[in-house]
């Protein structure tokens, strides 16, 4: 009898249909809500509006725009540095515009979209050392993120990195001079030199940069729905003059950054570069 009932089971479940797992656009689109991860205080990316608390950047914006084309509200999930892959491949963020640079390793963990911009890590230093190249600075102790592509880079460079949790960390480690310098992407180290020559202390960047870096929009591998969507709105926002519009807000001409941006959305596999590991 108990042979008939494992085998009737087994029946069953062999003529049941098979539950297959709902694709990410689906529940996107069912749920008329879209999780976007942010990285947190990265200006002018990401940072907290000081007036609201509410977050508020370029990224912030890019989110809403994909959600509006995917005609679905938006929540903003702030994200650490070094949580920015794990958040996305475990599924606690539907996207991430995180100013989320290309690198082998999270190539494996992650899938990335079609790049719509291109940085630059720099490095920062005390004006002192302005006049000085990149190789000057092999071996030396140089700040940054932990976890992040400021990080690699400084690897790359033969430096010896010293991370922090936050780049304003990696700021004042160099300003007290307990670190040479510190590197960032180019925007948010152009802020940096700004606000500290507002406070009377007068730092440089080095003008070779320490790495490039293509910026995408991250999302869980095995959705291919949502990855042809996201870069289907890339392209779209591209063609209406949105991308530059968002851009020109936070970072470009007239801001404090003072960036044209010069590239736009093309596939990964069309530009010649060398990608961090």
């Amino acid at each position: 009898m108990r042979l008939l009932t494992v085998t009737a089971l087994l029946f069953l479940a062999a003529a049941a249909p098979r539950l297959t797992q709902a694709d990410q656009l689906d529940t996107i689109l069912a749920n008329k809500k879209m999780i976007c991860g942010v990285q947190v205080s990265t200006p002018p990316f990401c940072f907290p509006d000081p007036q609201t608390r509410q977050q508020v950047g370029h990224d912030v914006d890019l989110c809403h725009a994909i959600a509006d084309k995917l005609g679905v509200e938006v929540a903003i999930k702030p994200v650490s540095t070094e949580a920015k892959a794990p958040e996305i491949k475990l599924g606690h963020v539907d996207i991430g515009i995180m100013n989320l640079a290309y690198t082998r390793s999270r190539g494996e963990q992650i899938q990335f979209s079609n790049p719509y911009y291109i940085t630059r890590e720099m490095l920062v230093v005390l004006a002192e050392n302005g006049n000085k190249t990149l190789k000057d600075f092999k071996g030396k102790r140089i700040g940054s993120s932990k976890g992040s592509t400021s990080e690699l880079a400084t690897r790359l460079q033969n430096a010896i990195p010293v991370t922090f949790q936050d780049a304003g960390s990696a700021y004042l480690a160099t300003i007290q001079r307990k670190t040479i310098g510190f590197v960032n992407n180019e925007m948010t180290a152009k802020q940096f030199i700004s606000k500290a020559g507002e406070s009377g202390i007068k730092l440089a960047m080095i003008p070779e940069p320490m790495a490039l870096k293509q910026v995408s929009v991250g999302m869980r591998h095995g959705e291919p729905k949502l990855y042809e969507k996201i870069n289907s709105i890339l392209s779209e926002l591209e063609n209406e003059g949105k991308l530059n519009g968002i851009w020109n807000k936070w970072i470009g001409p007239g801001t404090i950054y003072d960036i044209p941006r010069k590239d736009k959305v093309q596939s990964m596999s069309d530009i010649n570069f060398e990608p961090l590991p």
